[in-house]
């Protein structure tokens, strides 16, 4: 696993059955929200906290536009298209019904602009105008939706427009949803930026961003808002309080209001009830141990990624660590060659075990420390001494 990639210890929560014996965390039942489906996630793990229908596919309406601008991230990064490009706007494009930037046919608007009218508008035009640019349709650019969904694993999503609008085969799920979000967050910061802006003007016309938790709730940084009769109203809203950051899906609900009420039921618990342990960071070394026939006498032992769990708020002190390594250990060693495992256990719940592995390589030693090694390790054994100690 390469560096940087956090080791997620999903699992790990204690909603129900908590023995009063083992720790003083006290959670109640999660909140039942007016929504067909709904999500919340610790975005750091991954970890479900509160789910209901979650997998079922339903229409997403502007949700949609979260891939939209994903896709532009995307191939911004890859160098197809720059955020100076001009954008050519179609009849298409300008005639788009529903939520709109105000975008005029035959103009050019620099890409940078329809970003913000995708993101903070919900600008069905401007997502057309985007699809177009970068794939000469809207049908091409769905295509690349649907390439982009395989790759991040959106195993419930089927997109057929860049904009949310109606259609059968038109369809995601909050699980997915979710997935995307934490793509979008965590490979593109610079760009999630933009969902945090509260108002967009262009062409002299201002509007607000229509997620409503922006303007009542500090911590909330995004995202995006949906709406359309066969979907409800639905938001994928995100908000970071210390270390921590929740992920809500909310779809279906039965209001712009109720999208946003039900959405911050679901933060709420969150924050209240659980926390983000960072327990053990990436390349941090955790044992020095003896290495026989080296160049050198010693490894040292770490994790190759962090090691982050979801867990109830006040049971940190309930968590217990153990490290077991290989009996000997002989080189060569290359670095992040598995040697060991780091054991958590947490109350009422199975051990987790993590790989320890190599911080460090060590290349054999010559023949005669070789040999010399050897001798002094068959008196280790013969004495009972500890041969990772001596």
């Amino acid at each position: 696993m390469s560096k940087g990639i956090k080791i997620f210890v999903a699992g790990v929560l204690f909603v129900m059955g908590l023995g009063v014996q083992a720790a003083p965390a006290i959670i109640p039942a999660p909140p039942q929200l007016a929504a067909e489906g709904y999500l919340l996630i610790d975005a750091a793990t991954g970890t479900p906290l509160v789910e209901f229908n979650a997998d079922q596919r339903l229409p997403p309406a502007s949700l949609t536009k979260i891939m939209t601008s994903y896709v532009a991230a995307k191939e911004i990064e890859r160098g197809i298209i720059t955020v100076d490009d001009e954008v050519a706007v179609s009849v298409k494009a300008w005639r788009m019904e529903g939520s709109r930037m105000f975008i005029q046919e035959g103009t050019k608007v620099r890409l940078e602009d329809i970003l913000r009218g995708i993101i903070v508008q919900s600008g069905n035009d401007a997502s057309v105008a985007l699809a177009e640019h970068v794939a000469g349709s809207e049908e091409g650019f769905a295509d690349v939706m649907n390439q982009y969904a395989q790759q991040l694993g959106m195993t419930n999503t089927n997109f057929v427009n860049a904009t949310g609008l109606p259609d059968e085969n038109h369809y995601t799920t909050a699980n997915d949803l979710a997935r995307l979000t934490v793509a979008l967050i965590n490979q593109f910061p610079e760009h999630y930026k933009i969902y945090s802006e509260k108002y967009f003007t262009y062409s002299e016309i201002r509007q607000p961003n229509r997620n409503r938790l922006l303007m009542r709730d500090s911590s909330v940084d995004g995202v995006k808002t949906g709406h359309t009769d066969a979907a409800g109203y639905c938001l994928v809203a995100s908000a970071v309080r210390g270390e921590m950051r929740l992920l809500s899906v909310v779809m279906g609900a039965s209001s712009q209001e109720g999208r946003a009420a039900e959405s911050q039921k679901l933060l709420t618990y969150g924050f209240r009830y659980f926390e983000t342990a960072h327990l053990y960071r990436a390349d941090e070394a955790l044992r020095q141990v003896r290495v026989w026939g080296g160049q050198h006498q010693t490894v040292k032992l770490g994790l190759s990624a962090d090691v982050v769990m979801t867990i109830p708020k006040g049971i940190r002190d309930e968590l217990q660590a153990e490290i077991q390594i290989q009996n000997e250990i002989h080189a060569p060693i290359e670095k992040g060659d598995e040697l060991g495992s780091l054991i958590i256990s947490v109350p009422d719940k199975e051990d987790i075990s993590v790989p320890l592995t190599a911080l460090n390589g060590v290349q054999q030693a010559g023949f005669f420390a070789r040999i010399w090694d050897s001798i002094l390790l068959f008196f280790v054994n013969i004495s009972g001494g500890d041969p990772l100690e001596y």
